[in-house]
């Protein structure tokens, strides 16, 4: 899992920081380097296909591999594949290059983030549950790892190989993502030298090969609807971004309709598709319905819709500035290897301890006591940012404001996941984890893409005060939901006293 993590942990931030400086670097406006971000979107709807991942087995690998390990192997090769193709690209040399690089990126988040999806089936189905948590911190640590290496590891290679501010230098990127690539034979080595995990879990129904074919070719016409839609339209929706002045907020709300329009052409294309006969009825309500329907039935419409606004919103504040924030820290002052020691290393550090604190308090206080706890922090220690920005280029702010940063947001990870957790159904633990860890990105991800526009329209200072201030309907959330539930448990318990 060590291993397995480290594989995990090196494409994020080869997405995100270390590809927004390259981008800078190389002279491409803030607000196109912070669209960047939506690179990693895969990572947010990974539901849609982990549901094939679990059902369909891969030709030629499965049978020698077994199901888990062959779509992992096949996930790492995209991946080394994906940023080979980034390390070959000059983003200066002009906008087909810089539309190369964003198309290099998005196939770098869709497969890293299907390793993901089979990693964790791989952890839940190699290890009885109590030695989940043993697992799960194994895997933490190795993806902590996996970020150093990719986040001041790549700032570090860079510089050393000769780019900076100012002086940028393409072969030094290059030299730099393809070492990043080679990085990732440690999860193939990995992947090769692991047993595939004993289960017994057998599905309701048995299918032929026609229906696995026809099954993904659903989701590829829906794919290809939802991404027909988004480009086509995109037209429109620019021009209607003009016409409201372009605005970040304006632009926001139309762009959240232009990706609401482009899913619901996808999901809509699908349903119609099943409801012809193009794929077996039942296997596509296997797939793809029942997992939510579960979740459903489970809590009720009222406390589900809560729990998902909750679960969409929770890491709003810490996840848009951090689009910015490598960003913000150049635009102030910092060096690369300055933002690398700060950010990178003792963040990650940090980041870990906060970790450990967030788990020993929610055995100790409760979960949602520490959901609560992490949702203030995570809003508050932002205005730290706002006297950075203020003050300049001040190391020891810097590092206080990346300690508080990261300690908060340790915390409130270890908790967050704690409560997803619980959330899960044992019959469908992969697919509505992968619904609850996308849907906790999407929304903040989405934002994200504006903060370089809303940073050139009200400057730093106000956008780290914005970032407070869509904090605080996630305490309210909070206590929300911590009610709902305390009412549905003893709801529950009534219900069965009375029965005895």
């Amino acid at each position: 899992m060590v291993f397995l993590g480290f594989s995990a942990g090196i494409p994020l931030l080869l997405i995100f920081s270390s590809l927004s400086l390259w981008l800078r670097e190389a002279g491409v406006e803030r607000n196109a380097v912070t669209f960047f971000s939506w690179a990693a979107l895969g990572y947010s709807f990974k539901f849609v296909w982990a549901p094939l991942i679990d059902k369909l087995p891969v030709p030629l690998l499965t049978r020698s591999l077994g199901r888990r390990r062959s779509w992992l192997l096949m996930a790492q090769v995209a991946v080394i594949a994906a940023i080979v193709a980034m390390a070959l690209i000059d983003p200066a040399t002009g906008s087909g290059q810089v539309r190369g690089m964003a198309l290099a990126a998005v196939l770098l988040g869709f497969s890293s983030a299907t390793q993901d999806i089979v990693i964790d089936a791989y952890r839940i189905e190699s290890a009885p549950p109590r030695l989940q948590g043993l697992m799960s911190s194994t895997y933490i640590a190795g993806y902590r790892t996996g970020m150093v290496v990719a986040g001041a590891g790549a700032l570090y290679l860079a510089a050393l190989f000769g780019s900076e501010a100012g002086d940028y230098s393409f072969q030094a990127w290059r030299l730099t993502y393809l070492m990043m690539a080679g990085t990732m034979l440690v999860g193939v080595l990995a992947t090769l030298l692991i047993k595939e995990p004993e289960t017994r879990r057998t599905d309701a129904h048995v299918y032929g090969a026609s229906d696995y074919l026809r099954l993904v070719g659903v989701f590829a016409a829906g794919a290809s609807a939802f991404a027909g839609a988004f480009f086509l339209s995109g037209e429109l929706f620019g021009a209607l971004k003009s016409s409201a002045g372009g605005g970040p907020i304006g632009g926001f709300f139309l762009e959240t309709l232009h990706f609401a329009l482009a899913v619901s052409a996808g999901a809509a294309t699908g349903w119609l598709l099943v409801a012809a006969g193009a794929v077996n009825r039942i296997m596509a309500s296997e797939t793809w319905i029942e997992p939510a329907l579960d979740f459903f039935r489970r809590y009720g419409l009222r406390t589900a819709m809560l729990l998902l606004a909750l679960i969409g919103l929770y890491r709003i504040s810490d996840i848009v500035l951090g689009v910015i924030s490598n960003v913000f820290y150049q635009d102030i002052g910092f060096s690369k290897p300055q933002i690398a020691t700060a950010v990178k290393t003792f963040g990650v550090v940090i980041s870990i301890g906060g970790g450990l604190l967030g788990g020993l308090l929610a055995t100790r206080y409760g979960v949602m006591r520490i959901l609560m706890l992490g949702a203030i922090l995570s809003a508050t220690t932002n205005l730290i940012f706002v006297v950075l920005a203020l003050a300049g280029p001040s190391l020891m702010l810097l590092y206080l404001a990346v300690a508080a940063d990261n300690l908060a947001a340790g915390l409130a990870s270890a908790a967050f996941v704690a409560f997803l957790s619980s959330l899960t159904s044992v019959s469908f633990t992969a697919v509505q984890y992968a619904i609850f860890s996308s849907l906790m990105t999407l929304l903040p991800k989405v934002l994200g893409g504006y903060s370089g526009s809303i940073v050139d329209g009200i400057g730093y200072p106000g956008f780290f005060v914005f970032t407070t201030l869509i904090g605080v309907p996630v305490v309210l959330l909070v206590w929300l939901a911590d009610r709902s539930l305390a009412i549905d448990e003893r709801a529950r318990r009534g219900a069965a006293t009375e029965a005895t």
